[in-house]
């Protein structure tokens, strides 16, 4: 593709699959050092005395995932919300973002960073575009990246990320853009023993029809039915994933 962003945009590409994005030698010890911190739950040797320290997407208790930087979703909308004032909720999420950006200036010391990783992934697919951190007119910026870890039996089923489209976040400066990527590098996956989980990526852009089939639990049937391409993309420590957040 001569534009890859633009085919991603359009949906007539999938994704967008660079292996190796992030040196896969440093992966298991940087999470070894989110565990030395206490950031996250060993699943290994895990200590009932900190449950109620992570920040988990939908409170304490709720310990499926847990997030390491700060999430707009979950901060607003989610667990994490402050308020039930959206303009209270938006200051929130600015003030956590400089904690965020403080954490990360020196939580990666002795590893590549993975966030340069990203950006600079970001970086080369783009085409006469700037590829910098989200910020608001007065100049604060978001959260660079949020580190999620998934604990078993956490899963997705069909869905759309999209700050317009389903969280309708209107009060921040990134809803004014048209298209949404969703752009992640694989640190570690659950097992050692060569299995790893997939991606499955639908042709199919969002609408409201396709949205009444989520809400109802028929996208499956809607989308044999109507014959929806997929792709399945197997992901691997060190790759870096992007996809168009409109698309299933």
């Amino acid at each position: 593709e001569e534009d890859p962003l633009q085919a991603l945009a359009d949906a007539r590409i999938a994704g967008v699959v660079l292996r190796g994005a992030y040196n896969p030698d440093h992966c298991v010890g940087l999470i070894q050092r989110f565990i030395e911190r206490g950031m996250i739950r060993d699943s290994e040797n895990p200590d009932p005395a900190l449950e109620d320290k992570y920040q988990f997407q939908g409170g304490p208790g709720s310990n499926s995932r847990i997030d390491i930087g700060t999430s707009i979703v979950n901060r607003t909308r989610g667990g994490q919300k402050v308020s039930d004032d959206p303009a209270k909720n938006k200051e929130d999420f600015l003030q956590h973002s400089a904690g965020t950006h403080e954490l990360f200036s020196q939580l990666f010391d002795g590893f590549d960073n993975p966030i340069d990783a990203l950006y600079n992934s970001l970086s080369g697919l783009a085409i006469d575009k700037e590829v910098k951190v989200a910020r608001e007119p007065d100049g604060r910026l978001y959260g660079p990246a949020v580190f999620r870890i998934h604990y078993t039996r956490h899963g997705y089923g069909p869905h759309i990320n999209h700050v317009s489209i389903v969280d309708k976040l209107f009060n921040f400066e990134i809803t004014r853009f048209t298209h949404q990527f969703a752009g992640l590098i694989c640190i570690q996956n659950a097992t050692d023993d060569g299995q790893c989980p997939h991606a499955v990526i639908d042709q199919c852009v969002w609408s409201q029809e396709v949205q009444e089939n989520l809400s109802n639990g028929t996208y499956y049937e809607y989308a044999a039915e109507n014959k929806i391409p997929q792709c399945q993309i197997d992901v691997k420590p060190g790759d870096f994933y992007l996809f168009n957040s409109g698309c299933i």
